[in-house]
Order: C-alpha cells, then structure tokens, then sequence
C-alpha cells in the first residue's frame, strides 16, 4: 500500500440535494439543532454545522442542484444514510423529542458498528427520505 501525504482526520461534510430546502433546513435546525451557518443563493447553497463537521443542502432546482439530475425520492436516493454521533443517547427521550417534532415513531434502537466501535443507535428520515442515525457513545461492553 502507497504511503499517503495525509491522513484522514474526520467527516468534514455531506452535501444532500433537497426538494423544498426551507424544509430541509428547519428539520435539521428544529430536529436535530442544527445551526444555519451561511446561505449562498448563487449556487442554491446552504450550510448547516453539525458538530464539528457541516451538512449542506443544495436545492435540486438551483444551480448545482440540476447538476444531479431527478430529485431524490423513494426510487432514488442520495445516499443509503449518514450518521451522526450524538450524546447523551436516551432513547427514550430522543423518541419523544422526535413525536414532538410530528415525525413518525422510528423502529427501536438497535447496536450498530461506527467510527467508534458499536452503540446504540435510531434511524429516521429527513423530508426527502433521505435517512439519517443518531448513534451513540460506543458500549464498553460489546468489545467496541
């Protein structure tokens, strides 16, 4: 194996291509507390801070949206998921922030393997159906 210049350090960002951006951005700053960063309506481009990495959304109908082709749907998605590292990780709580939020009652939390090795973690969907995990701390029992 080649000797890399770098190293990678971390998920820097995700750029997701929306249908109603407004939408979009009230989910993920609403939802999930996302803070709106900066707006850049020259390219249809928005971004969003999570955590110590950006998500951006892109407006299918804006200059770069087009770029991709149809819009995202149940036929044809961005992406399989991304996952977000959340803490604490209550799922009691995360479910009923969730219902609050109207959407609807995801499947139960289950152990899955991540960055930091395996946690507990909750899928759901953004308007687009596009999905998105919350996944918590690793478990130090389960050889994470």
């Amino acid at each position: 194996m080649p000797v890399l210049p770098f190293d990678v350090q971390r998920l820097d960002h995700v750029v997701l291509r929306v249908k109603d951006p407004a939408a979009s951005v009230a989910f993920y700053s609403k939802v999930l507390g996302m803070a709106l960063v900066r707006e850049r309506p020259e390219f249809g481009l928005i971004h969003l801070r999570a955590g110590a990495s950006m998500l951006d959304l892109v407006g299918v109908d804006g200059p770069l949206g087009r770029r991709g082709g149809a819009a995202p749907g149940r036929s044809g998605l961005n992406a399989d998921h991304f996952c977000l590292r959340v803490e604490p990780f209550d799922e009691a709580a995360i479910r009923a922030h969730l219902s609050a939020c109207g959407l609807p009652e995801p499947e139960p939390a289950v152990i899955r393997f991540g960055a930091e090795g395996t946690g507990m973690s909750i899928y759901l969907q953004d308007p687009d159906g596009n999905v998105v995990e919350l996944k918590g701390p690793p478990l130090r029992d389960a050889g994470a």
